[in-house]
């Protein structure tokens, strides 16, 4: 057999050899005890069923055994009669000398203590005297024994000793039977009674009386507790746990006492247990559970099941394992409790919404805040909407319901839970945009739900914002209570292979999904406002290419500044960045990408219209050198205002193909754009001063602006790109 030795340790001894050897059997060891174990969980219970029936068979036999060495006692009696009768026949004169010497002889003591043993027998009996009683019977089965071997007695004395032996065994046995059922009958008693029938040969019997013993004087003591008569169900399953658990433990202290480590005896207790839990779980079903899941009473059932699994780990300290039994029976009932739980964070959002006025305030005395209020921490909580703050504040009360759960398995479904109720508030959100009114794919799932608009554009950012603050940070913050759990727990979960390590990338994809939704309420914001921009009331566009090619058809010489459109998008991303400035302080780089993609969209949508670009290239008139000189402005004007801003190195390069492909159709007509276009300086002066009156900012003289500043080389670069496009 090949271990995989490195040729490195031959040369050193074979001892390296060996630790290799050592190292492969243990792990063949753990292997080994591994498939064992999984091979007696999968067959338990027809363990537990097949070792009923041995420990029955067992008892049977030995009744069998008991009747069997009666009655050969008796017929070897019998048989003996009737030799000493045959071989004393003769003379009538030396049967009656016999007789008399029989009856002038004196009965030996062996033949007195015979003919006590039934009276003295009948007086232990009747005093309850068990050990005295067992003593006895044990004493004249030696005595018959002794008797037969010595021929002390005769055949009819041992038969009737024995007789008197068997029938006392089995009144010993009935009494102390009828004690054991007796509910008087407790601790010392008890056990005496079962030790007794025990010695008796009946061990199975007394084995199954001992647990009856226990389990009438728990549904006795079980009468006295009453769902009706406590506050809440907490009290109820603690009152019903004590009882069942604590009668199981004592039956336990007495099996092993009595019965040892014996497997039949085990297995029986086991199976008697496992009927007692079944039996709790279902009455905490019907009186706690069944109501708490309706309701969505995740706390009050979590409270119930730490409960129970709490008595449970008392009887796995002494190794009788029961929790696997009560999670199967609770797990269906937390789960529905989970999912009412999800609907009533869900519904009380979507009510919240309905009428929040959409503006962002820090958490009010009513809901629960992230830390104590207070002048040095009051940037640290997070400044939501009405329905924003409401969902964080169950969401986080949900998370630590579930966290003690941990081991019924229901993270998964916690993060699942969570995941569809951010995403019906993703969609009330969206449906909260104006212009998401006449898109049907958004109100999807929304049901008969009514959202209050989001008017301003303060009110809209604010929607952003209460997305982008829970996905981001608060949820994922509120999630990490699963992993507050104590250290027993951590334990079971590495048992199970599900320890926090392995939880990491799940966790990392479940922070993704909620970044996915905020992206899906992010571009209805963008196209919303793109679709303000290019079109109007009416339905008409402020971007079409008539508007570049009629410049032509005029005499006069037009007045040089953007368009109108995108100097309403410049005004417009400068509104919004101001305004999230302040909503999103700590989370610049989103408030940032939000307006880069809104610049994104509006250009997108130029550079995809067909009919723009089909009219522009084939239209029946061409486009003019006016009209390339205003189209080549307003991409500059889009450059220029949106460096480092508003525009990303994606859009920057869709411009250039923009350009690219205006310049081309004008060549198309036979013209140079080089020679109608005029220099870089004068786009350069035109831009910005159209970008400093919106801004509201001064305008520093050419000669004033650094030559090496970014924008400025940025902005030389995009001029000479743009002319080198045109002249290719």
């Amino acid at each position: 057999m090949h271990f995989g030795f490195s040729r490195g340790c031959a040369w050193r001894s074979p001892q390296c050899e060996i630790r290799h050897l050592c190292s492969y059997l243990q792990d063949l060891k753990k292997a080994s005890a591994e498939e064992m174990r999984r091979s007696v969980y999968a067959n338990y219970a027809s363990f537990i069923r097949t070792s009923k029936e041995i420990s029955d068979l067992e008892g049977e036999l030995l009744s069998i055994r008991n009747l069997l060495n009666t009655q050969a006692a008796l017929i070897h009696g019998l048989s003996e009669g009737v030799q000493i009768d045959s071989l004393t026949s003769g003379p009538e004169g030396s049967a009656e000398d016999d007789i008399s010497n029989v009856e002038d002889q004196e009965p030996s003591e062996i033949q007195k203590w015979s003919a006590d043993f039934p009276d003295m027998l009948d007086v232990l009996l009747a005093e309850r005297r068990v050990d005295e009683a067992l003593d006895a019977l044990d004493e004249a089965e030696r005595v018959a024994v002794d008797a037969k071997r010595k021929q002390t007695l005769t055949a009819a004395e041992v038969s009737a000793l024995g007789r008197s032996v068997s029938d006392n065994r089995q009144r010993l046995a009935d009494q102390l039977a009828e004690a054991a059922c007796q509910s008087s009958t407790r601790g010392i008693e008890l056990r005496a009674a079962a030790s007794a029938l025990k010695r008796l040969g009946d061990g199975p019997r007394a084995h199954s009386l001992l647990l009856s013993a226990h389990d009438q004087r728990l549904q006795c003591n079980m009468q006295t507790i009453h769902p009706s008569s406590t506050s809440y169900g907490g009290a109820y399953t603690a009152a019903l746990a004590q009882q069942v658990f604590s009668v199981i433990a004592q039956a336990l202290s007495d099996s092993v006492d009595v019965f040892g480590d014996e497997s039949c005896y085990a297995s029986e207790l086991v199976t008697w247990a496992t009927k007692q839990v079944m039996s709790f779980a279902l009455l905490v079903k019907r009186h706690v559970l069944s109501s708490c899941a309706a309701a969505g009473g995740l706390r009050t059932a979590a409270e119930c099941v730490q409960i129970s699994l709490g008595h449970c780990s008392l009887l796995e300290a002494r190794g009788l394992s029961l929790s696997s039994v009560l999670l199967k029976q609770f797990k269906p009932s937390l789960e529905q409790a989970l999912d009412a739980n999800l609907r009533r964070i869900e519904e009380s959002t979507a009510a919240l919404a309905a009428a929040d006025n959409w503006i962002l305030t820090y958490p009010s005395t009513g809901i629960r805040p992230l830390a104590r209020s207070s002048a040095a921490n009051l940037a640290l909580q997070p400044k939501l909407s009405n329905s924003a703050h409401r969902f964080n504040s169950m969401v986080q009360d949900f998370f630590e319901d579930v966290a003690p759960l941990l081991s019924l398995q229901l993270g998964g479904s916690a993060m699942d839970g969570i995941t569809q109720i951010f995403n019906s508030y993703v969609n009330l959100l969206i449906s909260a945009l104006p212009g998401s009114i006449d898109d049907e794919a958004n109100l999807d799932g929304l049901g008969n739900k009514i959202v209050r608009m989001a008017e301003t554009e303060e009110q809209q950012l604010a929607l952003l914002a209460n997305a982008s603050l829970l996905a981001e940070e608060l949820l994922p913050r509120a999630a990490m209570k699963l992993s507050s759990i104590n250290q027993s727990s951590m334990d079971d979960l590495r048992k199970r292979g599900t320890d926090k390590q392995n939880r990491v990338p799940e966790q990392r994809e479940w922070k993704r999904k909620l970044q996915r939704m905020v992206d899906r309420l992010r571009d209805s914001f963008c196209r919303q406002h793109a679709l303000e921009l290019i079109f109007t009331d009416e339905g008409d566009t402020h971007l079409s290419a008539e508007m570049y090619i009629n410049m032509d058809n005029t005499v006069e010489e037009p007045e040089w500044v953007p368009s109108p459109i995108f100097q309403e998008l410049y005004a417009k991303l400068n509104r919004m960045a101001s305004i999230a400035a302040e909503m999103f302080v700590g989370r610049e780089r989103f408030a940032t990408l939000l307006m880069m993609r809104l610049t994104e969209t509006v250009i997108l949508w130029l550079s995809e219209d067909q009919a723009f670009w089909e009219e522009i290239e084939q239209g029946p008139k061409p486009l003019g050198p006016l009209g390339l000189q205003q189209f080549y402005l307003d991409m500059q004007f889009v450059i220029i205002f949106g460096q480092g801003r508003f525009l990303s190195r994606h859009v920057h390069q869709v411009i250039l193909d923009i350009i690219d492909r205006a310049m081309a159709a004008f060549s198309a007509t036979g013209m140079n754009p080089d020679s109608v276009l005029p220099g870089d300086d004068w786009f350069m002066d035109v831009t910005q001063e159209v970008v400093s009156m919106i801004s509201g900012k001064g305008r520093a003289a050419n000669g004033d602006r650094e030559v090496n500043s970014p924008t400025a080389s940025i902005s030389a670069h995009s001029m000479s790109s743009f002319k080198s496009h045109g002249s290719s």
